[in-house]
């Protein structure tokens, strides 16, 4: 246990053996789960973006013309991730503002900017995978055989994004609402922050009430908590599947935000915590530990109400 000041609950933090322990039991129910998940998912996904493969081709003759189309292809949702899609390895939409130096690809922005228009489309086009289109690269027509290969290709990549994408959403929005019950089942009571944006502790969610998705000084919780004692705790629920990704969402983003949170807060005043489930490695949640977040399984998050529950007293 990390102490505070005298009288206050000191802040949970697990030894190596424990940490371990949890992990290993947190893999185990990570891969049970995707083995009993249905194939359904993918298989739609797939058609439905071999399908917008098949019309973007088809619309820009191959690749060939991209130009005359390219208001229509980047303000399309499906279109425009097709499109992005092209390159070897994708580009994200954050990487793709970055590179061609904007905040926004909206329609009204692109329709004020045909300059940004059309670096988009050369930036893209930079990043071509010349391995599915081949043809773009040595100037020529594609077989039939390469258009084939080309789309399913793509499909197959735009379907698995889709799918652990919405894995991730689902798994968060699916931890979030556990906690929320968990936490209307202390008898806390859900708020709102006015504006969306607590600045301070008189700003954030009074003893005994919570409220979600709120901006705290100046990063965002998924949910931040009115501790009985007058101490405020923003939660991260987050969700990894491998150890890879476990850093960029712990380590990278939770730890980050709690250093924050603590320093403009105060230690003695804010307990961050993360709520996890998934793949982690274990020296990334001592070092998550150690930076000051609090970690909590969603497969027992009875020790998480039991730490909040002793605050009343």
């Amino acid at each position: 246990m990390v102490g505070g000041r005298h009288g206050q609950v000191p802040r949970t933090q697990w030894n190596s053996q424990q940490l371990d322990a949890d992990r290993m039991l947190a893999i185990e129910m990570f891969r049970k789960e995707r083995l009993e998940e249905p194939t359904e998912e993918f298989s739609e996904r797939f058609a439905q973006a071999q399908a917008v493969m098949e019309d973007l081709l088809e619309a820009t003759v191959d690749l060939t013309d991209v130009s005359p189309h390219a208001l229509s292809i980047l303000t399309g949702r499906a279109s425009h991730d097709a499109f992005r899609y092209i390159a070897g390895p994708p580009i994200s939409i954050d990487d793709l503002k970055t590179l061609v130096d904007t905040n926004s690809i909206s329609r009204k922005t692109l329709v004020g900017n045909p300059g940004l228009l059309q670096r988009l489309i050369e930036t893209v086009f930079a990043g071509l995978d010349r391995g599915r289109f081949p043809w773009i690269i040595e100037r020529r027509e594609p077989d039939p055989a390469e258009r084939s290969a080309a789309i399913l290709a793509s499909a197959t990549l735009l379907a698995t994004q889709g799918v652990a994408t919405n894995r991730r959403t689902q798994g968060k929005k699916a931890q979030e609402n556990r906690v929320r019950e968990q936490l209307i089942s202390l008898g806390f009571t859900q708020t709102r922050v006015p504006g969306g944006v607590a600045r301070t502790i008189r700003e954030a969610p009074a003893a005994g009430e919570f409220c979600r998705e709120t901006t705290l000084t100046s990063r965002k919780a998924d949910l931040i908590v009115g501790l009985w004692d007058g101490r405020i705790m923003p939660i991260e629920c987050k969700v990894s599947n491998s150890s890879i990704n476990s850093v960029k969402r712990l380590n990278n983003d939770a730890a980050v935000k709690a250093e924050i949170w603590s320093k403009d807060l105060g230690t003695s005043n804010v307990v961050p915590v993360a709520v996890l489930s998934g793949v982690y490695w274990l020296q990334k949640l001592e070092e998550a530990q150690e930076r000051g977040l609090s970690l909590y399984w969603a497969h027992r998050l009875s020790d998480l109400t039991d730490w909040i529950e002793r605050t009343r007293s």
